[in-house]
């Protein structure tokens, strides 16, 4: 699983104090107090750091799209959070496979969609970061993403594919 944390501390100071008491009747007590300063941890894991879309069927090409379910997040926080998702680049990276024709170099980021919901509303993909899912403090706050590809008979040539997503959290 692959985790991000973050802690925020702040500093804190001490300050000594004495007593003296006569020995073996006297007693000695010093007022004092125990500081404690909760830092604010965010935590992000995900079930894989890798997702491999479903290969598109002919009914895909037919259809336009096909799905996929992707990882689990599991966010872990003692303040309120936000996931935010985005594609690390506008483009696919494409491996040609075929010798006589060469894979999509330009295959845009927005060819990948993804929901919390399998029968969600799915959201192009692009390089600005889009919220996912935010919550409450608490542990083991779970959302799984789901991913819808876009075919096209015509622009979609054989080869390999591959597209870098960034999920970022964030704390305020």
């Amino acid at each position: 699983m692959a985790a991000l944390l973050i802690a925020i501390t702040v500093p804190t100071s001490v300050v000594a104090q004495s007593c003296l008491a006569t020995v073996p009747s006297g007693n000695c007590s010093i007022p004092g107090q125990v500081v404690l300063t909760a830092n604010g941890l965010v935590s992000l894991e995900t079930s894989s750091a890798a997702t491999t879309l479903r290969p598109p069927s002919a009914a895909d090409y037919n259809a336009g799209f096909n799905s996929t379910v992707g990882p689990t997040l599991t966010i872990a926080a003692n303040q309120t959070w936000t996931v935010y998702i985005r594609a690390a680049a506008p483009l696919w990276t494409a491996t040609t496979t075929s010798g006589s024709l060469a894979a999509r170099a330009t295959k845009p980021a927005e060819d990948l969609a993804w929901s919390n919901a399998s029968n969600g509303v799915f959201t192009s993909l692009s390089t600005t970061d889009v919220k996912v899912v935010s919550g409450p403090a608490g542990g083991e706050n779970i959302a799984t993403l789901y991913f819808r590809t876009v075919y096209n008979w015509r622009l979609d040539t054989p080869g390999n594919y591959s597209l870098s997503l960034m999920l970022t959290l964030t704390a305020p």
